[in-house]
């Protein structure tokens, strides 16, 4: 069976020694007032909740599965009790507008909150996150009507949200999508069209659904420029807020899938239901990528969450189990084998899993306080935060699930046949994680973005900057204990660079070069990040190593990602390298 124990000591490491996020709260206007105390009790209070209530729920939400009869959901024994303790509890709205009965909390609080929740019950914490991210967008682009009606609903857990984007001919391709909006005389527009792989579409989780639903206007133009964003709710409501008839839009069927089975992914059919419009006509997908680049984050914390799990599991059983013999000499001559921790190859496993974990965690809060610059920053400091969010957005994304999704494979690696079986739970995290790297954009897709957009479109201006606070952190890494540390950092930072240079020349002759190398480049832009929030948490611990074994260990581990993970970059540098060609010459009659 599976166990979860919060890395709480590890989060406030990154929190408050990494990153000194007291000074940087102070420094924005807006998050002067977060009170470190409070936060300190949020993460103790989430890990007691989902240590406990959640988590229990895992397995068996795993075993029973959403369900589906006549148009009605049914989720897991439960979650319907879970739910209402978790809006009860004020988590869905811990960083939402307190306009709206939020608690306004940055996102460099609720990231930590997020893990938590995903390392306990993924198919679960989707629900609430939907709804979070879709009264995100909400909140900056509709009307005060119609946020100030629908968000404190949203935000308590009483009503629950969907982003209904994704149709059956059209996937990343929105510009091609065919549900429509018709204007009615009252201002409201009647919305028809189908949705599929929608999280949450349908469950009894909450009394009402408010779903956000990209559409087009009849006399809309052609692609995605001609895409609305309209708010179409399961139940009219009436003026005080209680609900009144059924909308004409339903859950047509829900899928049978691989993973994350407790999470009810919808058929969704709107046969004239009725909408109104949030934000500008035609403006539908600006209002949706506010929500897409705090929801790829929470992706890649799906992987980081599930990855943790994995490693704690694996290391209590790699602990326990006994099974042969120290190449080197017996170690437990009382027992009749020594455990699995004698024998390298296990230990290269879970430490190769932690190394990722434990830089992606720092990664996940670097990205944050970008997110929190944009959000709350003034001036410069907001755009420079937007501009380092759209850079990191998609690595964040595909380099945390990608990494996750292999720590949970080398974790079942682990148990042996042991792993394979449902009992011990790491098949189960093998399969929830997996949907980590298809979903909210697929993680092809995220390198691409990457490559194209953040890079090539722009000339390399934001790997620019982003390499330039990489020398600076480097240059500060003078102690002799960190010299191999800094070495191979400066030289991930020069791969990096010259291979952005190469690909933006290369593509300037043949297009196809972005997306060829688009994949093999954010792992190298992945594992240079990681090299730096590597140095930041070795220049953190240095000072402490001899007070506690928690520095000691850290620094340890920052040496073998240098000396056993680290290498990986240089195989994916030459792909790059390698160019188009190598994968362009085949005709397509050969496949």
């Amino acid at each position: 069976m599976a166990i979860y124990k919060a890395p709480l000591r590890d989060m406030r490491f990154v929190l408050d020694e990494v990153f000194k996020s007291s000074e940087f709260w102070a420094s924005v206007p807006a998050l002067a007032e977060t009170d470190r105390e409070v936060v300190d009790a949020i993460l103790e209070e989430s890990a007691k909740l989902n240590e406990n209530v959640i988590f229990p729920l895992n397995r068996s939400g795993d075993e029973e599965g959403a369900q589906f009869s006549n148009g009605v959901v049914t989720t897991p024994k439960g979650f319907k009790e879970a739910f209402r303790q978790y809006g009860d509890g004020g988590w869905i709205g811990l960083g939402a507008d307190p306009r709206w009965g939020g608690q306004g909390l940055p996102k460099t609080v609720t990231v930590m909150t997020d893990e938590i929740l995903f390392s306990a019950n993924p198919s679960f914490a989707l629900y609430p996150l939907l709804g979070i991210g879709a009264a995100l967008a909400m909140s900056q682009h509709a009307s005060d009507e119609l946020n100030d009606f629908y968000l404190p609903k949203i935000y308590s857990g009483e009503w629950a949200g969907t982003m209904c984007l994704t149709e059956p001919h059209a996937g990343t391709d929105l510009g091609i999508i065919k549900t429509r909006a018709v204007p009615a005389a009252d201002g409201s527009y009647a919305i028809s069209g189908t949705k599929i792989f929608i999280t949450g579409g349908e469950h009894d989780l909450a009394s009402n659904i408010i779903h956000l639903v990209l559409a087009k206007l009849p006399d809309a133009p052609a692609g995605s420029k001609g895409i609305s964003l309209f708010l179409v709710p399961k139940f009219l409501a009436n003026a005080d807020g209680s609900l009144g008839e059924r909308n004409k839009a339903a859950a047509g069927s829900i899928e049978h899938k691989m993973g994350i089975k407790a999470s009810s992914t919808c058929v969704m059919n709107f046969d004239s239901a009725r909408g109104w419009l949030i934000g500008n006509v035609n403006e539908g997908l600006a209002a949706m990528f506010v929500m897409m680049n705090y929801e790829r984050l929470s992706m890649g914390i799906q992987g980081l969450g599930a990855s943790e799990v994995a490693y704690q599991s694996a290391a209590a059983y790699a602990r326990d189990r006994l099974q042969g013999r120290a190449a080197t000499g017996v170690q437990s001559p009382e027992k009749p084998a020594d455990s699995l921790l004698v024998h390298p190859d296990v230990r290269r496993m879970l430490l190769k899993t932690r190394a990722h974990n434990e830089a992606a965690r720092a990664f996940a809060m670097y990205t944050s306080r970008y997110l929190d610059l944009s959000k709350y920053g003034e001036g410069e400091a907001a755009r420079a935060g937007a501009d380092r969010v759209a850079l990191l957005t998609p690595v964040v994304k595909a380099f945390l699930s990608d990494k996750g999704f292999e720590g949970c494979v080398d974790a079942q690696q682990v148990f042996g046949g042991h792993g394979f079986i449902r009992e011990w739970g790491m098949e189960q995290l093998v399969r929830d994680v997996r949907i980590a790297q298809i979903y909210e954009g697929a993680n092809g897709i995220q390198a691409q973005d990457l490559m194209g957009r953040k890079v090539v479109k722009n000339k390399g201006v934001f790997v620019a900057s982003f390499v330039a606070e990489m020398r600076e952190q480097a240059a500060r890494l003078n102690a002799p204990e960190l010299a191999t540390l800094k070495a191979a950092f400066v030289a991930a930072i020069d791969r990096l660079e010259g291979l952005t240079r190469t690909v933006i020349e290369a593509s300037a002759k043949n297009p196809d070069e972005i997306n060829a190398a688009a994949v093999d480049y954010l792992h190298v832009f992945g594992f240079t990040a990681y090299a730096y929030m590597w140095a930041l948490m070795a220049e953190a611990a240095l000072p402490k190593k001899a007070e506690d074994a928690f520095y000691a260990d850290k620094l340890t581990l920052a040496e073998f990602f240098v000396a056993r993970v680290l290498p990986e970059m240089e195989g994916r540098a030459r792909a790059v390298e390698a160019g188009a060609g190598t994968m362009m010459q085949f005709s397509e009659a050969y496949f």
